[in-house]
């Protein structure tokens, strides 16, 4: 299906969050205070998408939340779509469904069903989901559009990305013992380790890199806010241990660009309902508008989300999508770096691909009894991001060169059960790093 108003003519123009408190930023930023946290992205519909053109009025809208409905979904196995899903009605990817019923909540007795990537784990046997992924390159402009500065997404960033443990089934993981494996797959076979075939596993193909493009940013943008249309700057830069530019974007501005890409992509048969779809960026990080002033970032900063795009057909078209940076050593704290932000992403959608299985509202780990800091999603990444140790370090060997990246330890869906034990690979509540939670969630404001 082509969508018509979204391209975006190249040169012519959330969700993971970490917060800062930035020193006076000109050109260049500067980060410090970096402290974890998580937002969301609602689905998004290709056939409402506007090309983004200069002097466009952006609007604010608040944070999405995740939707705890299922209306949009039609649950279990009644029939199977063209391209092998699992839920009638849809034109996506390989799902199977379940439930669960938490043990120690004010929800204890009800049932919270979920949907997640791949075939049914009693079942058996192995989904391939291909992997497609777009580089995007920044073209930085000044205020007079003379351009200021070029970002790519250099072939650096590229080799870390395709020969990372999130596509290569190069490590034998102690919930997949006969069989190397991929990361996020390791994370879903722990959590089904105990009622799965050992055969058992659901893995990216790929990756393909559909596309490459660069896209110019503008220096201002207009933004539509409750106290009328304001001027605000869309991106600030600075530069990373290693000698990188990072950039901060402002989000609205963001998302406009992203959402007319994914078009532009789906419109050109890059991105498939099939396939688990993706754009790559160079050290891009998302900051929302401070509305007392514009001309500095708000809260910051989005290191990458989860969602997915639909049209009105029947069935219904859905292209999962991932937006991740590839994150230089030395920005941000809690061994956040290189694919931390990719393997969050995956591990996520893996568990919660239309980004609607509920939960029981529970506390982030760490905080003081009574808390109100809770979410009640199946996201998987989230609870373990506020850690300050939220990663695991793995090397891999190719040829003579060895690369170590830093994926995230994920929460498995036995944590989110809050029971008193788990019956994950090994009695886990995390993975891979086991010791990272060792207890069920807790209720919110318990």
């Amino acid at each position: 299906m082509k969508f018509p108003g979204a391209r975006l003519p190249l040169g012519c123009i959330a969700v993971f969050l970490v917060c800062f408190s930035p020193n006076v930023l000109g050109q260049n930023a500067r980060m410090t205070g970096m402290v974890p946290k998580s937002t969301t992205r609602a689905p998004i519909d290709a056939t409402k998408i506007q090309p983004y053109t200069n002097g466009m009025i952006l609007q604010l809208h608040p944070t999405a939340s995740m939707s705890t409905g299922a209306s949009s979904l039609f649950i279990g196995n009644a029939a199977t779509t063209a391209t092998g899903g699992t839920i009638f009605g849809l034109n996506t990817v390989p799902t199977f469904s379940g439930a669960f019923a938490p043990e120690n909540s004010p929800n204890a007795g009800q049932t919270f069903p979920f949907i997640m990537l791949g075939k049914d784990p009693t079942a058996g046997g192995t989904t391939t989901i291909p992997a497609k992924a777009t580089e995007v390159s920044w073209q930085l402009l000044n205020a007079d559009g003379s351009v200021f500065m070029n970002v790519p997404f250099t072939t650096t960033f590229d080799d870390v990305f395709t020969d990372s443990p999130n596509f290569a089934n190069a490590l034998i993981y102690d919930s997949s013992p006969t069989a190397a494996t991929q990361f996020a797959d390791a994370v879903q076979r722990a959590e089904f380790f105990n009622v799965t075939k050992s055969t058992w596993h659901t893995k990216l193909g790929g990756p393909t890199i559909v596309n490459k493009v660069t896209i110019q940013v503008p220096y201002f943008v207009n933004v539509q806010t409750s106290n009328g249309v304001v001027q605000a700057r869309s991106y600030f830069t600075g530069t990373a241990s290693d000698g990188s530019t990072f950039v901060l974007m402002l989000n609205v501005l963001f998302n406009q660009l992203f959402d007319n890409q994914v078009v532009n992509d789906i419109n050109a048969g890059n991105f498939t309902t099939n396939a688990l779809n993706m754009e790559w960026y160079p050290n891009t990080f998302l900051f929302s508008l401070n509305q007392n002033n514009p001309n500095t970032p708000g809260g910051c900063c989005v290191l990458g989300f989860h969602t997915y795009f639909l049209d009105g057909a029947i069935p219904q078209d859905r292209w999962l999508m991932v937006y991740a940076s590839y994150i230089s050593p030395g920005i941000f704290g809690g061994g956040f770096q290189d694919v931390t932000g990719l393997s969050h992403e995956i591990s996520e959608t893996f568990n919660d691909p239309f980004v609607n299985n509920p939960t029981p509202s529970w506390e982030f780990p760490g905080q003081p009894s009574g808390s109100t800091v809770c979410q009640a999603n199946l996201e998987t990444g989230d609870p373990v991001e506020v850690l300050s140790t939220a990663t695991v370090a793995i090397s891999l060997t190719e040829g003579t060169k060895t690369l170590t990246f830093h994926p995230q330890t994920e929460a498995l869906l036995q944590w989110f059960e809050m029971g008193a034990t788990s019956n994950a690979v090994d009695g886990a509540f995390s993975y891979p790093d086991e010791t990272a939670i060792t207890a069920p969630a807790k209720p919110c404001g318990t």
